[in-house]
């Protein structure tokens, strides 16, 4: 099964991404943890996508594909996948395509999850990360037991810059005005499903499964 999750950051599609990463034994490929492995390395790719990632913008088309293009050629994707955070434009979309037309592949699901953007930004200025480790934390929904401290390896608790409220707002107003047309270029092809990404996260699993059968 190739699935895409689609929708604004903050929503929740990583977290339903992992999860039925496990429950279907299919790679959860994030551009997002990759990209930011690079910055911390400071690879090329990483100082390339870092002034784009700290202001909020998006990184470039061949950027991103490039790196795409390489993960699906491992292992452990070819009997599927989950993209999250990819696509996020329609030229990105068609190069996907593009790609798995050559193996005679192609995307069986896509899902879009919707929020609020008042909640959206209540859930991402909240959100503390360990850059020792990538341990997620959040100061209402999940803290960790010792304030600004990371319970699996001790590292000191950040909020990474793209969490701060003012670049919030920046990422949904790039979110809305490039990435909102694959809604309407994935409804075309007839294999857009939307979940409300309100309510638990068990709540919303239970929308995902349903949506892929």
């Amino acid at each position: 099964m190739r699935l895409i999750f689609l929708g604004p950051p903050g929503v929740g599609k990583g977290t339903q991404a992992q999860r039925l990463s496990v429950q279907r034994s299919i790679p959860k490929i994030s551009t997002g943890d990759i990209l930011r492995e690079a910055v911390k390395n400071k690879t090329s790719l990483g100082l390339q996508a870092q002034s784009f990632m700290d202001s909020g913008k998006l990184v470039p088309d061949e950027v991103v594909i490039g790196i795409i293009r390489e993960r699906l050629k491992e292992a452990d994707a070819r009997e599927g996948f989950i993209l999250d955070g990819f696509p996020r434009t329609v030229p990105q979309a068609r190069a996907l395509a593009s790609m798995l037309r050559q193996d005679q592949l192609n995307i069986d699901r896509v899902l879009n999850f919707e929020l609020s953007d008042e909640e959206l930004i209540r859930r991402l200025s909240g959100r503390r990360s360990c850059p020792d480790c990538q341990a997620v934390y959040h100061l209402e929904f999940s803290p960790s037991l010792k304030p600004d401290r990371c319970d699996r390896c001790g590292g000191k608790l950040i909020q990474r810059s793209d969490d701060q409220p003012g670049t919030i707002r920046s990422r949904l107003e790039v979110y809305r005005s490039q990435t909102s047309p694959l809604i309407r270029f994935y409804e075309d092809e007839g294999i857009l499903a939307r979940i409300d990404g309100s309510g638990t996260p068990e709540t919303v699993y239970r929308k995902v499964a349903a949506a892929v059968g």
